[in-house]
């Protein structure tokens, strides 16, 4: 099937990588300085291989400043100052589809994961930077709630989901399931649709994002989130999840090779004692380089090595993201890539 435009897999080349920074008086407040450093090691670890695009609400000169400083190339560095409600640059960022030789960056609505949170300012954030000019592709917003940590793409037509998240009455209740599928399809450019019943981490308020379950490491592979602890609260769901995995068949009508993550060691909200939707799936892909969620546990290490096998011509990295699990998120969750032209 031809498509008028197609969304590039993660792992296609990017121009740059977008964080919203942390806001003194957001969620963060009471954990700040240690997201910061969060922060700072992210940005820092994709300098090393591309473009850093960082949204803050106020203090855009003192913050480039101070990440030049940690050894982001300057050269690589932008920086706009733009309101903003919280740090999950995945779900309000634009979702980038390549039209013809040219890219659309599309704004979807963002609703704070089926109106549980205030998202105003977030989902405004594309068009004000369009307005300011901060993107050298068009802007067209769309009336559709959408997250990008929702899709999977394997850059062959397929895109791997939740029902959960996708089909949950907060987001489109006037569209049904078949509806939603021609919409997905029409716009990321896509033949088939595969949907996921179960996975789901306990904290998660996203009602199941794909991205913290399951993701593509390339057209053929998908690393999902495991559970091996028999014990663990999670077990039956993410067994579940794993069944539902290998039934499924890749676009060459093959099965998926399929690897499992351990699940970390449970880590808790140090305010109210909630568990935390920790997992190894959320990672990042660079154009170098894959950065990992890691918490200090002995099973970061094994997390790594299950996926360094997965990429053999990008630096596999841990970053320490206890300081981001505080606020139920992760790495890939306050992170969206911005592609670029093959060949660029």
């Amino acid at each position: 099937m031809s498509h008028r435009q197609t969304l590039p897999p993660e792992w296609a080349p990017q121009a740059a990588v977008m964080l919203t920074w942390p806001r003194q008086d957001g969620d963060f407040a009471r954990h700040f300085d240690a997201v910061e450093r969060n922060f700072i090691a992210i940005a820092v670890a994709i300098g090393r291989y591309q473009g850093v695009h960082v949204n803050v609400a106020d203090g855009a000169d003192a913050l480039q400043a101070r990440l030049i400083e940690a050894g982001v190339p300057r050269e690589r560095l932008i920086v706009h100052e733009v309101a903003n409600d919280d740090v999950w640059a995945r779900d309000h960022g634009p979702i980038t589809v390549l039209r013809g030789s040219g890219f659309v960056h599309l704004d979807f609505t963002f609703n704070g994961w089926g109106n549980k949170f205030s998202a105003t300012r977030d989902n405004a954030l594309t068009r004000k930077l369009d307005q300011y000019g901060a993107w050298s592709a068009p802007v067209e917003t769309l009336d559709f709630v959408l997250e990008g940590g929702a899709l999977e793409v394997d850059g062959h037509g397929t895109l791997l989901t939740t029902e959960r998240c996708l089909l949950a009455d907060t987001r489109n209740p006037h569209l049904n399931r078949e509806q939603i599928e021609t919409l997905l399809k029409d716009q990321l450019g896509l033949d088939r649709v595969l949907w996921l019943k179960h996975g789901d981490l306990i904290g998660d308020d996203t009602d199941g994002h794909i991205d913290t379950i399951a993701r593509y490491c390339d057209a053929t592979t998908i690393a999902y989130q495991a559970c091996e602890d028999e014990a663990d609260e999670h077990y039956a769901d993410l067994a579940a999840m794993a069944g539902e995995l290998r039934a499924l068949r890749d676009w060459q009508g093959k099965p998926y090779k399929l690897v499992g993550l351990p699940l970390p060691k449970p880590i808790f909200d140090v305010d109210d004692g909630r568990r935390l939707p920790a997992g190894y799936a959320n990672f990042l892909i660079l154009d170098g380089a894959v950065l990992v969620p890691v918490y200090g546990q002995a099973l970061d290490e094994e997390a790594l090595s299950r996926l360094r096998p997965l990429f053999p011509d990008r630096e596999v990295i841990g970053i320490d993201c206890n300081a981001l699990i505080q606020q139920y998120g992760g790495l890939h969750c306050v992170t969206m890539q911005l592609p670029a032209k093959q060949g660029n």
